[in-house]
């Protein structure tokens, strides 16, 4: 399934498959840092999908510890994920463009492959929605 979903984002975004691999890794860690339920769902039902993402996460220097993890789910951290995932990408090589149909790309792969209806930007990847959920509440 994992080669699917890369197979979809190359062809959608025009990348080669080395830079839609990579590309998806860099989304799914900052989703997983963020706790977000897009993440959860990927990594329940494509295989390898969590290792991708943990090895995406160790060659962008993502953190990695306890304490970091909860500092990057707070307003700030969410923002600075969010910031850090887009420059990981054009580090990465990806150009304004090819980002800007990513994320759509991934979503519609998991709206068609894996029935996800919670993404519709880049919040709901990352799991900005349920923080704010989470607020109202408090």
């Amino acid at each position: 399934m994992l080669k699917k979903f890369v197979s979809y984002i190359a062809t959608e975004t025009e990348l080669n498959s080395d830079m839609a691999r990579s590309a998806l890794g860099v989304v799914l860690n900052a989703a997983d840092r963020q706790g977000s339920q897009f993440a959860a769902l990927v990594f329940e039902n494509v295989p390898g999908a969590r290792t991708l993402s943990a090895t995406s996460g160790v060659e962008v220097g993502a953190a990695t510890g306890i304490i970091a993890r909860l500092i990057e789910q707070t307003p700030g951290g969410r923002s600075a994920v969010a910031f850090q995932m887009v420059r990981d990408l054009q580090t990465a090589g990806l150009g304004n463009e090819q980002i800007s149909k990513l994320l759509p790309t991934i979503a519609d792969f998991a709206r068609a492959e894996l029935g996800y209806q919670g993404v519709g930007h880049i919040g709901d990847f990352l799991g900005a929605g349920e923080a704010v959920e989470k607020v109202k509440v408090a």
